[in-house]
């Protein structure tokens, strides 16, 4: 049984984590403490809200440092939501720019759609090889609630590294909807609150990435 830390870092929906994580049988803690956040199988760091508030908390346990020191030892790290947004280099809410983690490059701004925030279930389009939609079919659907995202890609192509694999949704427009990057992976819906499609998703995270 995997031992998985959902981060505490006052945002997100912690309790909804534990449970869609323990559904699908892993040994799950809610907690801020470095330490045990640094040495658990896997990491999940949920997010709900601005962009600027959710970095505000990760700073003020150490967040950003406690993900770094798990990438650099191949430890896996999942975001969920605005903690898949706070992965990237720049948050833009109404005119407030936010440094980000800067896991990857890129800006999560307002999505261009006629209807927001973006709020309900929804397909999405996963790459050939994704491990977190393995067995999962095309027109499976997951519950979103955002009106920030990152729509474009720009990680540039690299000989030396693995392209990470990027899944897209689109409300509006094209927007960047999971990423698989090694140990680090995000999603921008919630598994927690997306029933069984979730939960495949996540007992995926945990056999594939976390193993």
């Amino acid at each position: 049984m995997p031992k998985i830390v959902v981060l505490d870092y006052g945002s997100g929906n912690l309790r909804s984590a534990e449970r869609a994580l323990s559904r699908v049988g892993a040994d799950v803690t809610v907690t801020s403490d470095a330490d045990e956040a640094t040495e658990a199988d896997g990491l999940v760091v949920p997010g709900v809200g601005a962009f600027a508030a959710c970095m505000a908390g990760l700073q003020s346990i150490g967040g950003p440092r406690i993900i770094d020191r798990r990438l650099a030892g191949g430890r896996p790290v999942l975001g969920i939501c605005v903690g898949m947004q706070v992965l990237f280099d720049l948050g833009v809410e109404w005119g407030e720019r936010t440094v980000g983690c800067g896991q990857w490059p890129g800006t999560v701004e307002q999505i261009k759609a006629d209807v927001l925030p973006h709020m309900g279930w929804n397909t999405v389009t996963a790459p050939a090889g994704s491990a977190l939609f393995h067995g999962l079919d095309a027109d499976t659907r997951f519950y979103f609630v955002h009106s920030f995202g990152v729509r474009r890609w720009e990680l540039e192509p690299s000989e030396a590294l693995r392209p990470p694999l990027v899944t897209w949704a689109h409300h509006g427009e094209d927007f960047v909807a999971a990423v698989e990057n090694g140990a680090l992976a995000a999603t921008q819906f919630h598994p927690e609150k997306s029933g069984d499609a979730g939960a495949a998703v996540l007992q995926n995270w945990l056999r594939d990435v976390v193993g």
